[in-house]
């Protein structure tokens, strides 16, 4: 009798600590469920077709910033040979992570040439005033303003005019982001490649400069990245010559290397990107930079948003189903197995809560098709007990006491319903194993679901049986058998 109590404390336990874990670890949902974007993205190479290797690698360094980004729950997967399919839940947003994604963060060290310095100058001077021509450009959208759009235009006329430059682009904006490209091509070939890369990166970081409000990127380099740098700064110290660091081919920052460091270089293996940044661009690079360089650039050729309404309108569209289903099957289950039925519809109440529990526990990204295995676990879960309730029944027909019938029922029930479970989880490990993601959601969920059922079928629903038993006016054998039969 104490085992049995035990038992029971232990299931009223579980219950208990279930609806903790599901108060305070919310259950994670998916695309479909949250909203959020999604993004199809092409890789581009030029001579012949992407390898197994390559792909691995793209797929490798495109999860690494989605990581960084902090888009919580995202899913990567590969489409055909030369294709990606990125998710995120929650990001309403899709150009915030493109344009994180889309870079391909060669980073480079480059030292200026000789006899350059007028030269560069003159560039940067251009580019600083293309820079603001374009955000005078966003600014005049807004308000609409058509006499300083033609005071933008004069002022990039003048600007193509002395770089002897003519945009191939129709309309103004894309003139200006052309002209842009071709001054930061300019600039980058000003400078001298080294053989400090962004291969010899271990570490990036960000922090407010102190003087102002922008902010800087910090890189860290592994010990034979920073003697390198030491090296190539100890080669320009207290000459004209700057160093350039690149990215993507554009020139982000050029920096003068001071007098005091012509004997041993810059040390320490660490160096600091200032190039006016907000705190957005800022974490941008940050992530481009941890993430690593791209080995072959990305194209995004797609872009779709979900919106935050269509996913609960597909939760609550699941949720009817759930709780339909549900209902339905506690009527079927009450109607023909009476008191054994209730035992049924509590078990499964107490199982359900138990799924949810493991699914904020570990957790579970949850999407329609993990929703369809949780049901479909329901459904296993109804039909072991079942197999228990028609043995119970044979044998009360044969005779025997409910104390005795419920013993042996469950008893001679066990080896079927652990068979069949056993074989459910083989074609889930085998769907989890070879399938897309969607598959493996509701292989996940399934496997998940056929586990706990094991339980709840031969553990919750005995015990809760067994107490219901201890009382007397629920011990007579018509509540257990059909109406048919009360006379047995």
């Amino acid at each position: 009798m104490k085992r049995r109590q035990g038992w029971l404390f232990f299931i009223i336990f579980l219950l208990t600590l279930s609806v903790y874990l599901l108060i305070n670890y919310p259950l994670q949902l998916g695309l479909d469920l949250q909203g959020g974007s999604q993004l199809t993205l092409q890789i581009i190479k030029e001579e012949g077709k992407v390898t197994r290797d390559e792909l691995e690698a793209v797929n490798s360094v495109i999860d690494k910033r989605v990581n960084n980004l902090g888009v919580s729950e995202s899913n990567l997967q590969t489409l055909g040979g030369d294709q990606l399919i990125l998710e995120l839940p929650g990001e309403q947003n899709p150009l915030v992570a493109s344009r994180v994604l889309g870079k391909t963060a060669l980073l480079e060290f480059r030292t200026q040439k000789e006899g350059t310095s007028t030269d560069l100058k003159t560039l940067q001077l251009q580019r600083l005033t293309i820079k603001e021509l374009i955000e005078q450009y966003s600014f005049t959208e807004k308000s609409q303003n058509d006499n300083n759009l033609k005071v933008i235009q004069e002022n990039l006329n003048d600007i193509e005019q002395d770089l002897n430059y003519s945009s191939t682009s129709n309309d103004l904006y894309g003139r200006l982001i052309e002209i842009k490209k071709f001054v930061d091509n300019e600039i980058t070939n000003l400078f001298i490649k080294t053989d400090l890369s962004g291969k010899d990166l271990i570490n990036a970081g960000r922090r407010q400069e102190q003087t102002n409000s922008n902010w800087e990127v910090l890189l860290t380099f592994s010990n034979s990245g920073g003697e390198k740098f030491a090296e190539i700064t100890k080669s320009i110290a207290g000459t004209n010559q700057l160093l350039a660091i690149i990215l993507d081919g554009e020139s982000i920052s050029e920096a003068s290397v001071g007098n005091q460091f012509a004997s041993t270089g810059i040390t320490g293996g660490s160096a600091t990107i200032s190039g006016n940044f907000s705190a957005e661009n800022a974490r941008e690079l940050e992530v481009q930079l941890k993430g690593g360089s791209l080995p072959l650039p990305i194209e995004i050729v797609e872009t779709n948003t979900i919106g935050a309404l269509l996913g609960s309108k597909n939760i609550l569209k699941s949720l009817y189903a759930a709780i339909s289903g549900l209902i339905f099957v506690g009527i079927f289950m009450i109607f023909n197995y009476r008191i054994l039925g209730f035992v049924s519809v509590l078990s499964l109440v107490i199982y359900g809560f138990f799924n949810l529990a493991i699914y904020s526990l570990i957790p579970v990204t949850l999407t329609l098709p993990g929703i369809s295995g949780l049901i479909l676990s329901i459904g296993m879960a109804v039909d072991a007990n079942i197999l228990i309730f028609e043995r119970i029944r044979e044998e009360l027909y044969d005779g025997n006491t409910l104390t005795r019938s419920i013993d042996s029922g469950f008893q001679r029930a066990n080896s079927s319903i652990v068979d069949g479970h056993i074989t459910t989880l083989l074609s889930c490990f085998v769907l989890f194993l070879l399938g897309t993601n969607f598959v493996k959601g509701f292989a996940a969920t399934l496997g998940i679901g056929v586990l706990i059922s094991l339980f709840t079928s031969l553990n919750c629903s005995k015990n809760i049986l067994r107490f219901f038993t201890t009382y007397q006016s629920l011990r007579q054998k018509n509540l257990y058998l059909p109406r048919n039969n009360f006379s047995n």
